[in-house]
């Protein structure tokens, strides 16, 4: 529908938006189930590159408001994009990409030569996540994903084996794909089942990293005391607390843009949406019937 372009408040400006990033917390937002409280009436969409108004192309995170034409934000958050980089690669080092980047880095302290499970391999997060943990010296990078493409694509992007997601002993299938051996590390954001038997597939030492519950299930409750008998840990990661703080944000952007721009990174693409099909992306998101990043075009 048309609506007034949005006013800026103190601090912020009103810019043409090139492209939005279309992402599984905004299905969450559209329920209102998300970490964070939303409200109607509600212009989904957090992540935009824009036009600013000396002509540059900026990445930047918008409170709301990205499914649009027009979007306000703040120019001092607004990071350039280098002309080495288009805007749905761009979008894909914003949420996505600082997520797989600080997952490994700052949550989990990846050291060369360790495990990594990611699940959702073939998913934004996880495409990015793949290559990451093999730029970065990971000894084996395992991906769990629940077609036979999408298993394809892992094993393409550099994972040194594949699970099928749907398993029913998942934890048997990762300490096989891992030579009978507990991981190190397991980047979750299923919940459920995929949690519990992740949890159980650590080794001694190793870290699980959740930054989201897509099957909206809940895992079993956590016993500290089974982590201290396996010296294993749990941690939480939610992009908003990066956010808040721009020195981390700009760090991991700035490097996913460098890889970009080298050639060392490939942000997969899966899909160019319009406005009036932008619902039929929520519909595949939920279904688990995309890959890679998904981005709105507002101007076709």
């Amino acid at each position: 529908m048309e609506l007034p372009d949005p006013v800026a408040a103190d601090g912020q400006i009103v810019a043409d938006v090139r492209a939005a990033g279309i992402n599984y917390a905004d299905t969450h937002a559209t329920e209102d189930s998300y970490l964070a409280k939303q409200s109607l009436p509600l212009i989904p969409g957090g992540e935009v590159v824009v036009s600013l108004p000396d002509g540059r192309r900026a990445l930047a995170f918008v409170d709301s408001g990205g499914y649009a034409q027009r979007a306000r934000l703040n120019p001092k958050l607004a990071m350039p994009v280098p002309d080495g980089v288009d805007d749905a690669a761009a979008l894909a080092c914003l949420v996505q990409g600082a997520s797989a980047w600080h997952l490994l880095r700052t949550s989990t302290h990846l050291q060369a030569g360790e495990t990594v499970v990611v699940h959702a391999a073939a998913g934004g997060v996880g495409t990015i996540a793949v290559q990451l943990a093999r730029l970065w010296g990971a000894g084996r990078v395992i991906g769990t994903a629940s077609s036979p493409e999408k298993r394809e694509l892992a094993i393409s992007l550099g994972a040194d084996a594949v699970v099928d997601s749907r398993a029913e002993d998942l934890t048997g299938a990762l300490r096989e794909a891992n030579g009978g051996r507990g991981v190190d590390i397991v980047l979750e954001m299923t919940g459920g089942r995929v949690f519990d038997q992740s949890l159980a597939a650590l080794a001694p030492l190793g870290r699980l990293a959740v930054y989201g519950m897509a099957g909206r299930h809940s895992p079993q409750p956590v016993v500290p005391a089974a982590l201290m008998a396996r010296s294993t840990a749990v941690i939480g990661f939610w992009l908003a607390h990066i956010a808040r703080q721009p020195a981390k944000l700009a760090a991991a952007i700035t490097d996913l843009f460098q890889l970009i721009d080298k050639g060392d990174l490939q942000p997969v693409i899966g899909g160019r949406y319009t406005l009036d099909t932008v619902a039929d992306a929520h519909r595949a998101l939920l279904s688990r019937g995309t890959t890679g990043k998904l981005y709105l075009d507002p101007n076709a």
